[in-house]
């Protein structure tokens, strides 16, 4: 999770003069460098105290440990930038071409710098993970979750089993997996231990559980616990943008890359299996359309 995200998470915890100045670093983040904390203070009508405390809560030792990470961030973000604005792609009044177009370029994207973003050792790992896995298991929370099942039904394609674990049993099903299993976590923040699904990490990996994690750049807890992370486009905030365009497409991505590694591995047999369900699978349902029909 970067700083931004991290701020933004913070502002909707709290709702003391924190918020405001958290509000006052989105909106001025590219030119922040350029305030004082005493003209920040008084922009926001606080003090230079509360604009510490504001750092404090964020893990540092005071604003200019801060203002060290945030410039730093601020300059990979400006540097590694696309055209397309992932929280607000269009605009009111932008007409169906332009939004068409711009869609368009988000998702091109994402796609692109989640290229630039994995490590073809650690797709090896996960793969490994997968390869060596009796069952597969995925937690994330909605709309994850869906996009995992996309996954789920490519991977009963070729025979591997792959289940989506249904909120209100993830904890139930964490504790059945073993060593001889795997499990993915998806989570865009991957920063609260206490929440699903990250909630889970500590019971799998205690059972000894490969677990392959999804989540956002930067420093989070599940970057912490994993040794085993895929990183999804991370542009988006957590909560202020029209759609999770960005994401999305990322994670679909990623997983569409582990599932070709996967089928790669054993492309002749992966290959043969899928061709001849298929073609049982439409035999099935021409023969039902057939019945269907008038004699």
């Amino acid at each position: 999770m970067y700083l931004f995200q991290k701020i933004e998470e913070m502002m909707m915890r709290y709702e003391d003069a924190r918020k405001t100045i958290g509000d006052f670093v989105l909106k001025e983040q590219k030119d922040l460098h350029k305030y004082t904390i005493g003209e920040i203070a008084e922009k926001t009508y606080t003090s230079k105290s509360t604009v510490t405390r504001f750092a404090k809560t964020l893990g540092y030792s005071g604003w200019k440990a801060f203002m060290k990470d945030f410039v730093a961030e601020q300059r990979y973000q400006m540097e590694n930038q696309g055209n397309a604005d992932a929280n607000f792609p269009f605009e009111k009044g932008d007409s169906t071409e332009v939004i068409m177009r711009r869609i368009k370029q988000v998702q091109i994207e994402s796609i692109e710098d989640t290229y630039n973003l994995m490590e073809p050792a650690m797709v090896d790992l996960a793969v490994k993970h997968l390869l060596n896995a009796r069952h597969i298991v995925i937690f994330g929370l909605s709309p994850n979750i869906y996009l995992g099942e996309l996954f789920r039904r490519k991977m009963v394609t070729i025979g591997k089993q792959v289940d989506i674990a249904g909120l209100g049993e993830t904890g139930i099903i964490s504790r059945t997996l073993t060593e001889q299993d795997c499990a993915i976590v998806i989570s865009y923040s991957g920063n609260n231990e206490y929440a699903e699904p990250a909630i889970h990490i500590k019971t799998m990996l205690s059972n000894h559980v490969p677990v392959i994690g999804i989540t956002s750049g930067g420093d989070n807890y599940i970057r912490k616990s994993l040794n085993c992370v895929l990183t999804m486009s991370s542009r988006e905030r957590l909560y202020t943008k029209i759609s999770n365009f960005a994401t999305e497409e990322s994670i679909i991505y990623i997983l569409n890359v582990l599932f070709s590694c996967y089928f790669a591995e054993d492309y002749e047999n992966n290959k043969v299996f899928k061709i001849k369900n298929s073609k049982m699978l439409e035999y099935d349902r021409n023969a039902i359309l057939k019945e269907m029909q008038d004699l």
